[in-house]
């Protein structure tokens, strides 16, 4: 991996120089705080794409059998699930381990223990016996349309039936072909939410 590249939020081990930040986000009445640090997604808010998700999935209903957070960076949608859904187990998976450190520590600081949160690489870690009724994402764009691709793709065969994908992926970075994948996959694909370029994509597996 070049060095430009390890310095991205997709690298394993990003060579960033640290720079930690404390980020306060809040919905509804769940306020969480995230320490964030160079070398991971979004390390000086709440990206605004990851907030229209959070805001999103609150009002989704889904099969009660877990919850994974594919792409997780230090934590926010994981984490917001795990508070949203007290009683499911939150899966939280990332390739890039300061990310990872991070979650783990944001869980802890939030108090929040109905989590799981480890290295995989998309899928690959993840038990092939082991179904979600909720799979959330706001894929690493930069890493590349075949990622992208691989978890909407992967995530079928993750879901219970009835199980649901929810994704964010603005128009100009590949919304209409996401949302033409999907629906091609799962045989639906309905438009959540619209806000300032950012859509809210939500598949049910059948």
């Amino acid at each position: 991996m070049s060095a430009e590249k390890n310095q991205m939020y997709f690298a394993v081990d990003p060579t960033a120089k640290h720079d930690e930040h404390v980020v306060d986000y809040h919905v509804d009445n769940v306020d969480l705080k995230f320490t964030t640090d160079a070398g991971v997604f979004s390390k000086m808010r709440i990206d605004y794409g990851s907030g229209v998700l959070i805001k999103a999935m609150k009002d989704v209903a889904f099969p009660e059998k877990n919850i994974l957070d594919v792409g997780t960076g230090y934590g926010p949608l994981g984490l917001f699930a795990a508070k949203f859904w007290p009683k499911q187990t939150v899966d939280m998976v990332d390739v890039n381990e300061r990310g990872l450190n991070l979650a783990k520590a944001n869980a802890k600081s939030n108090h929040i223990n109905n989590v799981n949160i480890y290295s995989s690489d998309c899928y690959t870690q993840i038990d092939d016996d082991k179904k979600f009724g909720l799979i959330l994402t706001n894929p690493p764009i930069r890493a590349g349309k075949k990622v992208v691709n691989e978890i909407l793709l992967g995530a079928n065969e993750h879901l219970v039936n009835g199980g649901v994908l929810l994704v964010v992926i603005q128009k100009k970075q590949g919304e209409p072909s996401a949302r033409k994948l999907m629906a091609n996959l799962y045989g639906n694909c309905e438009i959540l939410t619209r806000d300032k370029g950012y859509y809210i994509l939500k598949s049910t597996k059948n």
